[in-house]
């Protein structure tokens, strides 16, 4: 299962394995104190995607569209997290303030639809040079 939630709200057990998948450390977030299994930075949009969306609601379609573009291009820095999603509960940490309209929820859908795709029957050869192996 995959789930998305703020950073700031509190870690629950329910959470399972919880990523942190923004570019930039959230604001008032101490690394020290934050319950975090990983940071994965260069899964975030580029720099360029994130400002050009600027988190603005009628700017989040073609954000999605662009940042499947990207994710699609680099299945180095999500394949990981379909085995952790395939275990258990993978929640998606982000720190935008909009809970729909974010990077984390478009990243969910896509490693949802990833794991549709690849089905539980599926074989590893099937996908021999689509992703790291």
């Amino acid at each position: 299962m995959i789930q998305c939630k703020r950073v700031y709200e509190p870690a629950a057990a329910s959470d399972g394995y919880r990523v942190l998948v923004d570019r930039l450390w959230p604001r008032g977030c101490r690394k020290e104190t934050l319950a975090l299994d990983g940071w994965l930075r260069d899964l975030a949009p580029s720099a360029e995607l994130r400002k050009a969306f600027c988190h603005e609601a009628e700017r989040f379609d073609e954000f999605r569209l662009l940042y499947r573009g990207e994710l699609a291009a680099h299945p180095e820095h999500w394949w990981g997290l379909l085995d952790k999603a395939r275990q258990g509960t993978l929640t998606l940490l982000y720190a935008a303030r909009d809970e729909v309209h974010n990077n984390a929820r478009v990243l969910a859908e896509f490693l949802e639809d990833e794991l549709e795709r690849q089905g539980e029957a599926s074989s590893p050869v099937c996908y021999a040079g689509e992703g790291p192996g």
